[in-house]
C-alpha cells in the first residue's frame, strides 16, 4: 500500500470563467456568451493556481484543451502551448492535458509539440490523450470528418467507430515517432510518408521527428468504456478513471491489470501501477456548508455535461450503469463516490475509503467547480494539503 506521503497528488482544472448564475435551471448554457477579456482573465487566473499548486506541494497540474467555448465552461484550447508558459514559472510541477483530443491534431504535430514542452521543461510534461467529448469542436479541427459518438447512443456509433480508428491509427504514430529515430506507418487513414515524395535525388522513405523527448516520458488515457479499457492496457498506456460508481472503478482497476499482464508478457503491476483516480471535492467547515457550497458549481457541471453521456457510468437503481441521459443529484454524485464533501475529516475518510478500495498513487483533484471563484479552488487545494492529507495513512 502506498503511503500518504507517498502519494502523487494532482490539481485538474477546466479552467471556465467565474459564473455568478452557475447552478441547475436557467440561464441555458448556450444563451451565455462571455467577452473575450473575460474568457483570457480565466486564462490569467488558471495559470495563477497552477503556481499555486506548486507551492502547495502538488506533482502535477492537469489542462484541457477545448474551442470555441463562447459559454465559458472552458477556455484553454491548447493545454501544450499554456503548459510550456506554465513551465517557464515553476520548478517542480509536472503537467498534462486531460486530455488532448487526439482526433483534432495532425499526429506528428501532437508529437513535436509535446516533445518540444517536455524537452523544455526538463522532463516535467505527461501526455493526456482522449477522443473527445464535443461534435462543435472535432468536427472544425480535423479534415477527416472525424465527429464523436458514444456507446449509449445508437444513432452514433458509426461515429464512435470512425473516431476510434483515427484515434489509435494517430497514436500508433505518435509513439512511433517519439520512440524512433525513423519511423513511417501505413494505415487505413495515414499514409507516412507519402509514397513518391522526391527529396534531393531519392524518394522519402521515412521520417524523422524533431525534436524527440531526451527524458523518459508518460502516456495517459481516459477510460471510459470496455474497449477503451482493452486498449489501454494493450498499448501500456496509463489509466485515468473518472465519474464512475466507486464498485464499477474497482472493477476496471483491477482488469486493467489483468489485460495489462495478458498484454505483456505477463508482467503484473502493482494495484498503484499506472492508473490514475479523478475525484471532485468541497471542504468546509459543516456538512452543511460543504453541499450549499457544492451545489452550483456540480450541478452546473452536469448541466454541461449530461447530454453528452458523461454520466453513463453511474450506478442506476439496479445495479447496472444508469441509462443515457442521468442528470445527477448532488445526493447521487455523493453516494457514487465521484464527489468527496463535509468536513475535512469527512473527506479524508472518503479519501480512504477509496485508497484502501484500489491502492492508488496517482490522486487527482478536482477543486474549481463550474462557475467557481479561482480563490476558491486556490483555497480548496491548500485545504486539501493542509487538513486532509496529514489524516490519510
Amino acid at each position: 500500500m502506498v503511503a500518504a506521503k507517498d502519494l502523487k497528488l494532482g490539481a485538474f482544472f477546466f479552467g471556465g470563467v467565474e459564473m455568478d448564475d452557475a447552478g441547475a435551471g436557467l440561464p441555458n448554457p448556450m444563451d451565455r456568451r462571455y467577452s473575450n477579456e473575460e474568457c483570457w482573465q480565466a486564462t490569467l487566473d488558471y495559470v495563477n493556481s497552477a503556481k499555486e499548486a506548486e507551492r502547495l506541494g502538488f506533482d502535477s497540474f492537469w489542462t484541457t484543451e477545448h474551442h470555441f467555448q463562447y459559454e465559458g465552461y472552458e477556455v484553454i484550447p491548447n493545454g501544450l502551448q499554456i503548459s510550456t508558459w506554465i513551465a517557464a514559472q515553476t520548478t517542480k510541477l509536472r503537467f498534462g492535458a486531460m486530455f488532448n483530443v487526439v482526433p483534432q491534431w495532425n499526429p506528428m504535430r501532437l508529437a513535436e509539440d509535446f516533445s518540444t514542452l517536455h524537452n523544455l521543461s526538463g522532463g516535467r510534461a505527461m501526455l493526456g490523450v482522449g477522443r473527445g467529448t464535443v461534435p462543435r469542436e472535432v468536427l472544425h479541427l480535423n479534415d477527416k470528418g472525424v465527429s464523436i459518438g458514444s456507446q449509449d447512443n445508437p444513432d452514433q456509433q458509426a461515429d464512435d467507430a470512425h473516431n476510434r480508428e483515427i484515434f489509435e491509427e494517430s497514436m500508433e504514430i505518435v509513439r512511433r515517432a517519439l520512440d524512433n529515430e525513423r519511423f513511417s506507418f501505413q494505415g487505413k487513414h495515414f499514409q507516412i510518408p507519402l509514397p513518391g515524395i522526391p527529396d534531393r535525388g531519392a524518394t522519402v522513405q521515412d521520417l524523422t521527428l524533431i525534436p524527440r523527448p531526451i527524458y523518459p516520458y508518460e502516456i495517459w488515457q481516459a477510460v471510459t468504456s470496455p474497449p477503451t479499457l482493452d486498449y489501454v492496457a494493450q498499448v501500456g498506456h496509463g489509466a485515468v478513471f473518472w465519474n464512475q460508481h466507486h464498485s464499477f472503478i474497482k472493477r476496471h482497476w483491477d482488469a486493467y491489470g489483468e489485460k495489462y499482464a495478458a498484454a505483456h508478457d505477463g508482467v503484473q503491476l502493482e494495484p498503484h501501477e499506472k492508473r490514475m483516480l479523478v475525484v471532485s471535492y468541497r471542504i468546509e467547515d459543516s456538512m452543511e456548508a460543504a453541499r450549499a457550497s457544492a451545489l452550483p458549481g456540480h450541478d452546473e457541471f452536469w448541466k454541461f455535461l449530461g447530454p453528452y453521456g458523461w454520466s453513463r457510468g453511474y450506478m442506476g437503481p439496479d445495479g447496472k450503469p444508469s441509462p443515457p441521459g442521468l442528470i445527477p443529484t448532488l445526493d447521487e454524485s455523493i453516494e457514487n463516490k465521484t464527489m468527496l464533501l463535509g468536513t475535512a475529516e469527512d473527506v479524508a475518510a472518503e479519501v480512504q475509503f477509496l485508497k484502501d478500495l484500489l491502492g492508488f498513487e496517482y490522486l487527482t483533484l478536482f477543486p474549481h467547480h463550474l462557475g467557481d471563484s479561482y480563490k476558491k479552488a486556490d483555497e480548496q487545494m491548500a485545504r486539501f494539503t493542509e487538513e486532509v492529507l496529514p489524516l490519510l495513512t
